[in-house]
């Protein structure tokens, strides 16, 4: 068995297991993206659930989600156990929880009626949300726990994104191709309530394989982690609940890059849940050529990975996301021209694909370099409390910007009725697709905007980090008794 290697005191793991553990992010990004990408059409397309209800069954869910995260993070941070440690337990459950709800949430009969329908989807997306933060909290918590090393921390960061990204692109990219494939009862497969069937068992199983994949390739860690515990007792109950996520609120440099990374989602947000409407009805693209936008969209993201990795060696963090963030703005004004040139680009991907390479390129970035930075947040924590917490930083992270999500998708939901989108035709008003796709061109843009002036004020460096880490280690061998 390979194992950790230490370098100056700073505990770098081999290549392997870190696929290993990024094995785990595919599980996650198939979960996030099935739902994201087709549950707001399937809902108002298929099942034919107004597209206000449907806001609010998603906007509650997302709510649920945030509000569960950092206290998911916290109870994941004070577990002990000799055999799962602080996060392995949670992979199980999380896993196998994720999958039934998943499977459970595409197979709602479009006869039942309207109130039945959004109590369904209701029911089922808590249920989904609440097992997505079972797994995804502890696991985000684990990858900043395997290592140290401030580089070590990007790469990954990194090839965990690369995983989440085949795991979107899985979804969006073999699921079209496979499941939506045009019938001669439904023209536009997107709209056969059989595909969404399909395509929930066959997420499901995936689902379940990769969290198992990933809990066997990094349980060997758990000893390693349990030692490091040791000399890092996070105390339980109400005020220590409370006092732990006023350390984490009160700490500046958490709150620049999780109001950046809030903003980054919003834009992703706004991608996932009309991205499919505006392709479809917009663009008249056919499911095999959306596939081939998003898939090219998610190739360069993945493709990107060293280069941020390497970026963000030479530059640092700040201004690696910073490039990211300029990239994304000019991906979105490109496919602003497209919606206002519509009546010439329908049909033909090629215009598309500027905005999808450019647009993959600055999103990889986008992924990867705050959870790296939230790493090094954590760190100047530590200094300070005494305290690692990370399933607690992690969980509040995700509780900034599902909160904004939630807000989104609630917007979403009274836009769809406002422009007058019409699930009974299979063409829209001119004005409601133009509307669409300006929102889809526009929010982004604003989104990147207000993430690159919170960003701004983040000035947490690699000299910084080494610092704080050398005074930390400096400080627990003087505890110790031991000379440094």
């Amino acid at each position: 068995m390979e194992n950790a290697t230490y370098n100056n005191g700073h505990r770098k793991i081999p290549l392997a297991d870190k696929i290993g553990y990024g094995l785990g992010n595919f599980s996650t990004g198939v979960a996030i993206q099935v739902v994201g990408a087709y549950l707001v059409f399937y809902c108002t397309a298929v099942l034919d659930i107004p597209g206000s209800l449907v806001g609010i069954a998603v906007s509650l869910g997302v709510v649920w989600d945030a509000i569960t995260d950092p206290l998911m993070g916290y109870f994941s941070d004070i577990t002990k156990s000799r055999t799962f440690g602080r996060r392995h337990l949670y992979l199980i459950i999380g896993g196998i929880g994720m999958a039934l709800s998943n499977f459970f949430l595409w197979n709602i009969s479009s006869s039942f009626s309207t109130s039945t329908k959004f109590t369904i989807v209701l029911i089922d997306i808590l249920a989904v949300k609440t097992f997505m933060t079972i797994f995804i909290t502890p696991y985000t918590a684990l990858g900043a726990e395997l290592s140290n090393d401030y580089n070590e921390r990007t790469s990954i960061q990194g090839i965990k994104t690369i995983f989440f990204l085949l795991g979107l692109s899985f979804v969006s990219v073999v699921g079209m191709y496979i499941f939506f494939q045009p019938s001669a009862e439904y023209p536009v497969g997107q709209l056969n309530p059989e595909a969404y069937k399909n395509m929930g068992l066959f997420s499901s199983i995936i689902v379940i394989i990769f969290a198992l994949a990933c809990f066997f390739s990094t349980k060997k860690y758990i000893s390693i982690l349990n030692q490091h515990e040791q000399n890092n007792e996070i105390k339980g109950g109400i005020l220590a609940l409370f006092n732990s996520f006023k350390d984490i609120f009160i700490n500046k440099s958490f709150r620049y890059v999780a109001f950046a990374y809030m903003f980054n989602n919003i834009a992703s947000a706004l991608l996932s849940n009309i991205g499919l409407h505006v392709f479809t009805y917009t663009f008249s693209l056919t499911s095999q050529q959306i596939a081939i936008i998003v898939g090219v969209q998610f190739l360069f993201s993945m493709l990107s990975q060293p280069i941020w990795t390497y970026t963000s060696k030479k530059l640092d963090k700040k201004p690696s996301m910073i490039l990211g963030l300029i990239i994304c703005m000019i991906a979105s004004l490109i496919f602003i021209v497209t919606v206002l040139l519509k009546d010439y680009v329908q049909g033909n991907i090629i215009y598309f694909l500027p905005f999808a390479i450019l647009g993959g390129f600055g999103t990889g970035g986008l992924f990867t370099l705050p959870l790296s930075m939230i790493a090094d947040v954590i760190d100047l924590d530590e200094l300070n409390t005494g305290k690692r917490s990370e399933g607690s930083y992690y969980g509040c992270l995700t509780l900034f910007y599902k909160l904004s999500q939630s807000v989104a998708l609630f917007l979403i939901g009274i836009l769809l009725d406002l422009v007058k989108f019409d699930s009974s035709l299979t063409v829209q008003s001119n004005s409601t697709v133009i509307i669409l796709g300006l929102i889809l061109g526009i929010g982004p843009i604003i989104s990147f905007i207000l993430s690159l002036l919170s960003l701004n004020k983040y000035d947490l460096t690699r000299t910084k980090v080494e610092n704080i880490q050398r005074r930390i280690i400096e400080r627990n061998h003087k505890n110790k008794g031991l000379t440094f």
